[in-house]
């Protein structure tokens, strides 16, 4: 018997994973797996990106679904276009082997009448962002009654990005008997508020420990100092050191997003950006120009660390320091996929050196300073 048997996922499921050379179930989805499949409960879970989260709740959410009842049975909401799309390409590869499960992603940028008419057919799970199921509910072009699970993927980020009203009107369109499985890196003061409100205070309360299983031990982890002046010169020369390799350069602002890309294109580096000012369909095509490769780096604010799957990237940059720690695992979480080897190499100005400290200290990781 599997390990992920062990823990009462079917043999169809098992198949699936092991085509995606998954043997070995992660901390959390030690702990969180025989929970929602043997307990009608809520769950609370913090839990960082690259801890394995989504198969912990896709798992029992595929083996709950009545595959006769071809109504919407469960719900899963996340903060992103990005991450939505993720997770509906995770949940599509471990049905393969299972009875049909008819599954639907809604989300902005993306004509809402088509995304409606998909919505007539058999549909068992949806997996959406906050503002565009928001709007189905308001059309009435969507049903939430009768779902079972109800799943707040990165609730912190939904939270952050203002979708506190969205999840409202979301959750008032649902049933009493509705399980909530929360879902979250970190629990600021405004995700315990919601909690308190929608969740029983007996709701089990599951936390992934951070070890190899949230700091992908693949990943070398290297600063430099500089200044701020030196900053471009610093990273031409390391993206030049780097050769043909992939990676992803990232940066605090949206201005600093369109400077650093500007500065690369003018010394002949493929790369592309995406950032906060830039329209869905802009930002769909840079992203396409780098899976596809015609762009070898992409310059990226924080909106694309969490959701962006893609193979075979050999390094990020931390242009900029991120504001969190929890930050700085999700984009270097991008690299040393798949059982590869990345870096991550984070660019220090003397003012940063004090958040730099705090970053080692929160992370307990081993830096090698290369300058």
């Amino acid at each position: 018997m599997s390990q992920f048997q062990s823990l009462g996922v079917n043999e169809s499921i098992v198949k699936a994973l092991n085509e995606q050379n998954i043997h070995q179930p992660t901390e959390i989805q030690k702990i969180v797996i025989p929970q929602l499949l043997d307990e009608k409960s809520d769950i609370v879970a913090q839990a960082q990106t690259g801890t394995g989260k989504t198969i912990a709740f896709a798992v029992p959410i595929l083996q709950r679904i009545n595959t006769s009842d071809k109504r919407i049975q469960a719900l899963i909401l996340c903060p992103t276009r990005e991450l939505c799309q993720q997770l509906g390409k995770h949940f599509f590869k471990l049905t393969k082997f299972t009875d049909k499960i008819f599954i639907e992603t809604v989300y902005g940028g993306e004509a809402i009448g088509k995304q409606i008419s998909r919505l007539k057919r058999p549909t068992q799970i949806v997996i959406a962002t906050p503002g565009r199921l928001r709007e189905l509910l308001e059309l009435k072009a969507i049903d939430l009654s009768g779902i079972h699970q109800f799943v707040l993927d990165e609730a912190d980020e939904i939270l952050a990005m203002g979708f506190r009203k969205d999840v409202d009107k979301i959750l008032s369109k649902t049933n009493d008997f509705r399980k909530i499985w929360l879902f979250s890196a970190t629990m600021p003061n405004s995700l315990q508020s919601m909690i308190d409100e929608y969740m029983p205070k007996n709701a089990p309360k599951v936390r992934a420990q951070r070890n190899a299983d949230v700091i992908n031990p693949k990943i070398e982890h290297q600063y430099l100092i500089c200044d701020k002046s030196e900053k471009n010169a610093m990273l031409k020369a390391f993206l030049s050191s780097m050769g043909a390799a992939r990676g992803i350069v990232f940066v605090r602002t949206k201005g600093d997003a369109q400077l650093v890309h500007d500065f690369l294109q003018k010394n002949e580096f493929k790369t592309d950006v995406i950032h906060g000012d830039l329209n869905q369909s802009e930002r769909e095509k840079a992203l396409r120009a780098f899976v596809n490769k015609r762009a070898q780096i992409l310059v990226s604010t924080d909106m694309a660390a969490r959701g962006l799957d893609i193979d075979n990237l050999a390094y990020v940059v931390h242009y900029n320091l991120p504001d969190q720690p929890d930050f700085y695992t999700h984009r270097s979480g991008r690299t040393a996929r798949a059982g590869k080897r990345g870096l991550s190499l984070a660019f220090v100005t003397p003012p940063d050196m004090k958040k730099f400290r705090f970053l080692k200290e929160k992370l307990v990781l081993d830096f090698v300073q290369i300058r």
